[in-house]
This record gives C-alpha cells, sequence and structure tokens, in this order.
C-alpha cells in the first residue's frame, strides 16, 4: 500500500444545510448496516436483498460490497492486515458520508479483525451516525461447499496468500447488534434485518 502525508492546513466547510435540515426535507433517516462474516457466508446475498425490499419501500439505499469496492476506490489495495485496515477504514468513511446524505448504507464486507469494525463504528459515533454490526455466520465447512469463485479451493492449494478462514484469522464479533445464521433461508434473515430496522425507527413498519 502506498503511504501518504497527512492534510495540513484544511478546515471543514459546513454548507448552508444541516443534516436535520436535509434529512426533515427528504423524509430520510441514515446509518450504516456493516455486514461482516467469511467469504461465502451469505453477507452480499442478505445485503442485496435488503437493499432490493428497502427500494421497494421507497426507502433510499445503496450497497457497498468488498469486491465492487476493490475495483475503484480500493483498487490499489491487497489482503495484508496492512491493507486490510486500510480497506476497512475507507468504506467506513466513504459509508458515513453516505449515512450523513440520508441513505441506509448496506456494507458487506468480511472486515476479518475487530479493531478495524469498532473503528467503523467509532467514525460513525463520532458524526452521531447509527452504525449497525451485522455478523453473519456461517461455518467454514459450510462457505467451503458454496465457495462460488473457487477460491477456499485456491487458498487450500495455496494460490492465495492471507485468505480469511484459511491462512488468515477472522475474528468473529463478540456483541453483535444483529446475528444472522448464514445457513438459515434468505427470507428468515432479510426479516431479521427488516425488524431491526423497524425497531431502531429507521424503517416504518408495515400495517
Amino acid at each position: 500500500m502506498t503511504t501518504h502525508s497527512r492534510a495540513t492546513n484544511i478546515t471543514w466547510d459546513h454548507g448552508q444545510l444541516t443534516r436535520a435540515d436535509r434529512w426533515q426535507s427528504l423524509g430520510l433517516v441514515g446509518a450504516t448496516l456493516w455486514f461482516t462474516g467469511l467469504s461465502g457466508s451469505g453477507k452480499s446475498t442478505v445485503a442485496a436483498a435488503v437493499e432490493a425490499a428497502l427500494i421497494q419501500r421507497r426507502i433510499l439505499s445503496y450497497r457497498l460490497d468488498g469486491d465492487n469496492m476493490r475495483h475503484g476506490l480500493n483498487s490499489n489495495l491487497g489482503f495484508s492486515a496492512e491493507d486490510r485496515e486500510e480497506n476497512v477504514r475507507r468504506v467506513g468513511e466513504v459509508a458515513k458520508l453516505f449515512a450523513d446524505a440520508g441513505l441506509v448504507v448496506l456494507a458487506s464486507f468480511i472486515s476479518p479483525y475487530r479493531a478495524d469494525r469498532e473503528k467503523c463504528r467509532r467514525i460513525h459515533d463520532e458524526a452521531s451516525l447509527r452504525f449497525f454490526e451485522i455478523y453473519v455466520d456461517a461455518s467454514i465447512a459450510t462457505c467451503e461447499s458454496r465457495d462460488p469463485k473457487g477460491l477456499y479451493r485456491r487458498a487450500r492449494a495455496g494460490e492465495i496468500p492471507f485468505f480469511t478462514g484459511v491462512t488468515d484469522p477472522y475474528e468473529a464479533p463478540e456483541k453483535p447488534d444483529l446475528h444472522v445464521i448464514g445457513e438459515q433461508p434468505l427470507g428468515e434473515s432479510l426479516r431479521q434485518v427488516l425488524e431491526l430496522l423497524e425497531g431502531q425507527g429507521i424503517l416504518p413498519k408495515q400495517s
């Protein structure tokens, strides 16, 4: 990863609108849902289903996917612990901006280290924005049996270094805001997430 010196002589420009002005005028409530789990656990599948359900209910939402972000913003990062930390930090900052704009952000990232996920939570806390850690929990056996991209097979063969669950550790959340079982039907996972959003007042309850 290329390192850069810290920016100096900068001041935050507040503009003419407050967050409250924007949200009230547009009928928005921003928040970030951070889906974490092993590759193949179902994070992206659940996040995509939630996004579709929110848009259907006319709730402005956007999904930030781990692979997708590495095609652009994070294309210069690898998979070392240092690069993973920077990958998660950048996405945490992007998610904060989207949430500030009033979107429900669905970030699906392996994000294997607790400290990095907690840093994302702090980024949101310091901005008075809501952040929910959702642990999509599937066994390594389940993830390997799915393995749609053949990544576990290649990692076991030594072709992919720094692979979470095989040659790199995954630090499971100790107290996630929501614990989703990766082997359960997708509809049940979707229901759990929507109930969380309804309970937090982010999504109006359906009558």
